[in-house]
């Protein structure tokens, strides 16, 4: 059996502390320290491949991406990934992209106001801040990206190296806080974590300074969508307070994928991506019904959401129901007319479905309602 080896130290103002296998836990490195959600690229509730779709399209949980043109590169979880991790995020090119001066193409997480405020970011007291992740490419050479506040008018412009192509590298970035701006200590966007798959120069600065400007990306940083087939893999995202990398902070599946449902949750099974018509258990809930509508039950989500959030529906079972509509049973046959209008309580705990009948139903009666949901209160 191997035995931990520890060695006492004594820290600036006088205390011990310890050392184990050469980590020092302190009061902002401990469980909690890591500012960056779903670092390891574990959960991805959403689906495992998508298309750059020319908007801020999010992919896996936590991390979107961004295309000033769309379909020119795809982002999928990958199972390929450095010893201590199971999943990565991958980019591939879809075509030999020319990056114009105001373009934009990047994978980007940001960070609610409320869990990273301890940095105190626009302040005299801005802490340091340490960016470690694990990457691999097919390309070689000077990466980039950046650190922003919500309003993206404060950047902070950073480069990294990638050495050898196809080889999974670790690399680290420390950061002085930001004295001056404003950074968000609320439940709104208080920071943008952003990696450069090809910025335009008008989006670009210098590397390794704070700028008032909107910068995504370092000057002169290697264009992933720049070479056709050009693959990109990023994992063990981590963002913590101080000036020294510490180990991934590797957290329970089932508490990390409660941090992801405070911005997206579905009633689908985890392994399948929401979509209408799928031969799946669906939700479902007993109404009473006035003459022309009906209040159902109060659905709770499983964690309470950042904000109110936005709800899509989806059609279950083929029930009869159109898309981006629920079913209703009427004692005899499943209603395909019926139209669910979110209301009656539309909160970040949960929501009532309220059914628009048009009279169709009889007052007073019980019916089924039948159907999934995804909800979305993201940044």
């Amino acid at each position: 059996m191997s035995t931990l080896a520890t060695n006492a130290i004594t820290d600036a103002s006088g205390g011990n502390t310890a050392t184990i296998n050469g980590f020092t836990p302190t009061v902002s490195n401990m469980a909690g320290r890591n500012k960056i959600i779903n670092g390891d690229m574990r959960i991805s509730q959403r689906g495992t491949s998508f298309t750059s779709s020319g908007s801020n399209q999010y992919t896996l949980d936590r991390f979107f991406e961004y295309g000033s043109v769309a379909s020119k590169f795809t982002v999928a979880q990958s199972s390929t990934a450095p010893t201590g991790f199971i999943n990565s995020l991958l980019v591939t090119s879809s075509a030999a992209t020319t990056v114009g001066s105001s373009d934009q193409y990047r994978i980007e997480q940001d960070i609610e106001g409320l869990n990273c405020a301890d940095l105190a970011w626009g302040t005299s007291s801005a802490a340091t801040v340490t960016l470690s992740f694990w990457v691999r490419s097919s390309l070689t050479g000077t990466f980039g990206g950046s650190i922003r506040n919500g309003a993206a008018d404060r950047s902070y412009p950073f480069t990294y190296t990638i050495s050898s192509a196809n080889t999974w590298e670790q690399k680290i970035v420390t950061i002085a806080g930001d004295q001056s701006g404003t950074w968000l200590t609320t439940n709104g966007n208080g920071m943008r974590v952003c990696f450069g798959l090809g910025i335009g120069s008008t989006l670009s600065g210098t590397a390794g300074t704070w700028a008032a400007a909107n910068y995504a990306s370092a000057t002169g940083a290697t264009s992933v969508v720049g070479t056709n087939g050009a693959t990109f893999y990023i994992t063990g995202v981590q963002l913590e307070e101080g000036s020294v990398a510490t180990p991934f902070e590797h957290v329970d599946y089932s508490e990390m994928l409660r941090r992801c449902q405070r911005y997206f949750c579905k009633t689908f099974p985890q392994d399948v991506a929401p979509a209408n018509g799928l031969a799946l258990p669906t939700e479902s809930t007993v109404a009473m019904y006035t003459a022309t509508n009906g209040q159902g039950m109060y659905f709770t989500y499983p964690v309470t959401m950042r904000a109110a959030p936005t709800i899509t529906l989806y059609r279950g079972l083929s029930r009869g129901a159109t898309d981006g509509q629920w079913a209703v049973y009427n004692g005899s046959s499943w209603n395909s007319a019926t139209t669910i209008i979110l209301g009656g309580g539309l909160s970040p705990v949960g929501f009532t479905p309220v059914v628009s009948t048009g009279g169709a139903l009889t007052s007073g009666l019980a019916y089924l309602l039948s159907g999934h949901y995804t909800s979305s209160s993201e940044l």
